[in-house]
């Protein structure tokens, strides 16, 4: 509390209020607001007695000493944010009692900021920053901590003016000689800073920065970073980065960070500010992992780690920093799905009686063999079916590898054991297809199976849930409603998921709870997933690949063409409907919005339906339509009431229509190599000859070589793995993968250190089950926190 009845506050708050009144212009005291607030930080000691208190005032008169360098918004948010603290401190010592010091023995001292803290706790944060950093997801210490560079600037590079080179990223130290600023025709002001050194001269030029002459001053030391040019036989930098020079440089000298900025918030700013906070509470960070960990991988300390990773000392530093990080955000994941699958596993599933004269008997009835990689995936499917175990199994397989008639086969094993099962499927289309699929499977065989989507009447949906709930139907088939709309399952023992990517962790949650039990689940894929990230997206499930076609099903004819190419691609569409067959055209990919692209496709099918194909019938697909829209538009394209259907990507993952043989796509060279096989995957689905089309617009090298291995390449999962390492998760997906925490720091393509945190994980788990060792409460601490707010976001279900 002060000792004297006139507040140091009240008289740093009045000088401030000049300044703001004065627009500004550090005119508020005569020789400028730094030396003052330095004066005013000394003379603390004799105001204030609480050693605490104290510190936190030096610490904000600290950050006004630097007033004069600022830019005229940095300036008045420094004092915004100052007037503010210094508002609530005066409201502090009026609301306290006024009593002795010696009666306050043992007396807390205030709660310590830490990393939970709200930013405006940082040094230079004002309530308006604050706002703005909400925008990059930024509320806390630790957010800011863990808001990474996108990028790094190497100015590390440190030459003498006479060792320069035009073209080169360099830095250079040199003395102001001479301070210029000038305006052009139309105004703007450019300032020009002359530089030297020992060697030589040089000249900076900044645009539209007239405050630049004010705080660059003569005979001062500066250090500049940027790209040397040459003009007029001297050296010159357009617009370069710059700082005094100083112990600490962070802009200049080193290898700079460049991280996501918003509106109101420039690339200093947020660096100066970043580096506050480290200084502040990096240190302090507890590290999660327990040490015995950290020594077995030789892994940084984290407060360290993210230290380098902001600001690192040189490149090695910062693959250690990133190494760490990385191995944490692995680690973290694969230790939830571990965690979730145990979980799962808690509650037993029906123990189910392989019955090899129901199996034999309905293979025997269809009109074609299994494939080696069908019987395989089904050998697994029914060792897992006979365990209390629950299953947990993901099948992956190329389209019309033969995925549904693996899943029957298991589905016809818990119905011959007296119980029930569910196959469910992401649109009504595809619910209807699989159902379609599954009668002609059946063929006669006693087995009563039903359909429930939204298209059935509400008398025909209500006589459906009562006919599954009273246990008169076997096999249920419908999309992800089936575990939504109070269907209850008496005794569900499988459920069979198409597409795993739309259908998230919290939905198989509501699977047990609504039908009460813990039945096994297969879940299908036709999205090939390199090994390296179905390890990450589904860690809590075993894998099977079916990675054969059926006998007699041709290859896809895929031909690369170029744009003058096009009106004989129209030609050959034409010849292909004309023989009693379908095409798709997929629009080209538009990255601004789903709106824009949607305005695209409209265009597009304009232009088809009345300069190109004016006599055929051609139909309309995008992600702006309804679902009802969706549905109406592909089951008229599906029963051949439609010609030709123009689409966006959303037909990538979509209708089984085998008169379809042509896949024409627009602008291939926008889309990853997975996606165009997915496209490629909508034809070759009859006997007919089918084809894909890949017409390109003006693609680079590396897209034409992408292209021309979508060519000669028709194995998906080769695909996959390739679009992998060209395209990084990211854009693999398109979207963010639901149910899982994000990846700020690891790349799905760091397989070795993905392996490794999966051993890890598995290692923890075996030396302690239930985490409850007390080296690991705080990594149990991290884990919750991490999954929690993944879960927050977890039905984010229109993926790839």
């Amino acid at each position: 509390m002060p000792k004297k009845n006139h507040s140091p506050y009240e008289q740093l708050l009045k000088i401030l209020i000049l300044e703001s009144e004065r627009d500004y212009q550090d005119q508020a005291m005569i020789g400028g607001l730094g030396p003052f607030a330095e004066h005013w930080a000394a003379d603390l000691p004799d105001s204030l007695d609480d050693p605490d208190v104290i510190a936190e005032a030096q610490n904000r008169a600290t950050r006004l000493t630097g007033y004069a360098d600022l830019s005229p918004a940095e300036r008045q948010s420094l004092i915004d944010e100052a007037r503010q603290w210094l508002h609530e401190q005066i409201a502090a010592e009026s609301a306290a009692p006024s009593r002795p010091t010696a009666s306050r023995p043992g007396a807390p001292s205030r709660t310590r900021p830490d990393a939970h803290s709200p930013v405006t706790v940082i040094k230079g944060v004002s309530d308006t920053m604050s706002k703005r950093l909400e925008r990059l997801d930024v509320r806390t210490v630790g957010d800011l901590l863990y808001l990474f560079p996108r990028r790094y600037d190497d100015f590390s590079h440190l030459k003498t003016i006479n060792q320069l080179v035009p073209g080169e990223e360099v830095t250079i130290v040199g003395t102001v000689w001479e301070v210029n600023t000038r305006r052009t025709r139309s105004g703007i002001p450019i300032t020009t800073v002359t530089l030297s050194d020992e060697t030589g001269m040089l000249q900076a030029t900044w645009f539209n920065q007239p405050y630049l002459a004010r705080q660059i001053q003569r005979a001062r030391q500066i250090v500049i970073s940027g790209k040397v040019d040459l003009y007029l036989g001297r050296f010159t930098f357009q617009s370069p980065v710059w700082e005094p020079l100083e112990k600490d440089l962070i802009h200049t000298a080193r290898i700079v960070p460049v991280y996501p900025l918003t509106e109101g918030i420039g690339a200093r700013w947020m660096r100066r500010t970043v580096k506050n906070a480290l200084d502040r509470w990096a240190g302090a960070v507890t590290d999660y992992l327990p040490a015995y960990l950290r020594h077995r991988q030789d892994l940084m300390d984290l407060p360290v780690a993210l230290g380098q990773m902001h600001f690192p000392d040189d490149q090695a530093s910062l693959a250690l920093a990133r190494r760490r990080l990385a191995f944490d955000e692995f680690l973290l994941i694969q230790l939830g799905v571990l965690r979730r699958r145990r979980e799962s596993q808690e509650a037993p599933a029906p123990e189910l009686l392989i019955r090899e004269e129901v199996i034999q008997g309905f293979l025997r009835s269809l009109p074609f063999a299994l494939t080696g990689a069908q019987d395989r995936a089904l050998a697994d499917i029914l060792i897992d079916l006979a365990q209390s175990r629950p299953m947990r199994r993901l099948l992956q397989g190329d389209v019309g590898s033969g995925k549904t008639v693996v899943a029957l086969t298991a589905a016809l094993v818990a119905v011959s054991n007296g119980l029930q099962a569910a196959i469910m499927a992401p649109t009504e289309v595809l619910a209807e297809q699989h159902y379609q699929t599954v009668r002609q499977l059946l063929g006669d065989a006693p087995v009563r199976v039903a359909l429930l989507t939204g298209r059935l009447k509400k008398s025909e949906r209500d006589h459906v849930r009562q006919t599954i709930t009273d246990g008169q139907i076997d096999i249920a088939v419908g999309t992800h409603a089936l575990i939504q709309e109070g269907v209850a399952f008496p005794r569900l023992a499988l459920a069979v998921v198409d597409e795993q990517h739309r259908f998230g962790v919290m939905q198989r949650v509501a699977l047990k709870e609504q039908t009460g039990a813990n039945p096994h689940m297969l879940v299908m894929s036709a999205t090939p997933i390199p090994r390296t990230l179905a390890l990450t997206l589904y860690g809590d499930l075993d894998l099977s690949v079916i990675d054969e076609l059926p006998a007699g099903r041709q290859p896809v004819d895929t031909r690369y063409l170029t744009p003058r190419q096009r009106e004989r691609a129209y030609g050959f569409i034409r010849g292909q409907v004309e023989q009693g067959h379908q095409a798709f055209v997929i629009c080209p990919l538009v990255e601004e919005s789903e709106k824009t692209e949607a305005k695209a496709a409209v265009e597009e099918y304009e232009r088809l339906q009345k300069d190109v194909f004016p006599d055929l019938r051609l139909g309309l697909l995008h992600g702006r339509l309804k679902s009802a829209e969706k549905e109406a538009v592909m089951g008229a394209f599906r029963d051949g009431e439609l010609d030709i259907l123009v689409s966006t990507s959303v037909v990538e993952v979509g209708i089984d229509v085998p008169n379809a043989t042509v896949m024409l796509v627009e602008g291939a060279n926008r889309f990853g190599l997975a996606q165009l096989h997915q496209f490629r995957g909508r034809v070759g689905r009859s006997a007919a000859q089918s084809y894909c089309l890949l017409l390109a617009d003006d693609p680079s090298e590396e897209a034409e070589e992408r292209l021309h291995i979508v060519e000669r390449t028709h194995n998906g999962f080769v695909l996959a793995e390739e679009d992998l390492r060209l395209r990084g998760p990211g854009e693999f997906f398109g979207t963010r993968q639901s149910g899982l925490p994000d990846l700020r720091v690891a790349r799905i393509s760091d397989t070795a250190l993905l392996e490794l945190a999966r051993e890890e994980a598995q290692q923890l788990f075996e030396r302690d089950p239930d985490l409850t060792q007390p080296d690991h409460h705080l990594l149990v601490a991290k884990l919750d926190q991490v999954w929690g707010s993944a879960s927050q976001t977890e039905l984010t279900t229109e993926t790839v």
